[in-house]
């Protein structure tokens, strides 16, 4: 097995970076910087940073099959037109909910966006408990909510066969698994797959290997985890020299690197001289598997 390196590739000292896809069309890594309102693509042949900034915090980003991409930007689905830096609203949600915004969101098999919610935090981890939910946009761009009583909506991803769907909510220190149902988009049978060790941290964003594996990213945690979703077992830990680590995607040639987004927010100044890389992008080689593409959507 070739040896893991962990690079920051990216110095991009964001307040908190989420939501890494990767744009294989034009060679580039998508990602969010969700306070700052940001939507970031980084070039990785001129190494060029194209910024958007929106109207209120960005906390997911897709690729969409009719062009450009959508984006979660407060509570409000939104269709982005790169060329015209400009975003357009899909479909609205949690109008009752003022302190409400979405989190992570990402595209299922058949071209669905999925995306929850939760409280806006008074302090990382701090915050209005069970306010939010999990929705689904469709691509006739009417939502769907799936469940309420969440914490902080994050990590999702679907199993290779596409019969489960994998979501974490964070303050459950738990990766749960839902039967999912491709034609329909519906879920049912929630359980758990994995429960996070103290050290481990607070789960947060999530992507699936080619073999079937799932990748964790661990806040406050410093790391990513590898897990086998059907034994439960934690397969390979990967330390990171940052502690916010956020979240993770595959990219690159044949999807073979792995990006991971990490916080600077909530880091006193020690911590960031301890740890000066803090919000910005790195690259994970070596690992010995490969991601699969990002689904785009197809409303």
């Amino acid at each position: 097995m070739s040896s893991v390196t962990i690079e920051c590739v990216l110095p991009e000292h964001c307040r908190c970076g989420e939501s890494p896809v990767w744009e294989e069309a034009s060679n580039s890594l998508l990602f969010v910087d969700i306070p700052s309102k940001k939507l970031c693509r980084w070039d990785l042949l001129s190494k060029q940073v194209h910024r958007l900034t929106l109207d209120a915090p960005v906390s997911s980003v897709a690729l969409r099959q009719a062009g450009g991409y959508v984006a979660t930007v407060g509570t409000k689905f939104c269709a982005v037109d790169w060329e015209d830096q400009s975003a357009s609203v899909l479909a609205t949600i949690d109008e009752d909910k003022k302190n409400n915004r979405f989190n992570d969101g990402k595209v299922d098999p058949a071209g669905r966006y999925f995306a929850g919610t939760m409280a806006e935090e008074t302090a990382p981890g701090v915050l209005e408990r069970r306010q939010g939910s999990l929705y689904c946009l469709f691509p006739d761009h009417h939502v769907e909510k799936y469940f309420d009583q969440v914490d902080i909506s994050n990590g999702l991803d679907w199993s290779l066969d596409r019969k489960i769907f994998y979501y974490i909510d964070s303050l459950s220190y738990s990766v749960d698994a839902f039967d999912y149902d491709l034609q329909t988009g519906k879920i049912s049978n929630r359980r758990s797959v994995y429960k996070l060790e103290k050290d481990e941290q607070i789960p947060d964003g999530m992507c699936i290997d080619a073999e079937g594996k799932l990748w964790v990213a661990c806040y406050n945690g410093g790391r990513v985890i590898r897990l086998d979703p059907e034994t439960g077992k934690r397969l390979q830990t990967v330390k990171l020299p940052v502690d916010k680590t956020t979240s993770c995607c595959f990219g690159g040639k044949d999807y073979s690197e792995m990006y991971v987004t990490c916080a600077r927010e909530g880091i006193d100044p020690e911590g960031l001289l301890r740890q000066p890389e803090a919000g910005g992008i790195f690259k994970i080689t070596g690992l010995g598997v490969k991601g699969i593409p990002p689904r785009p959507y197809i409303g």
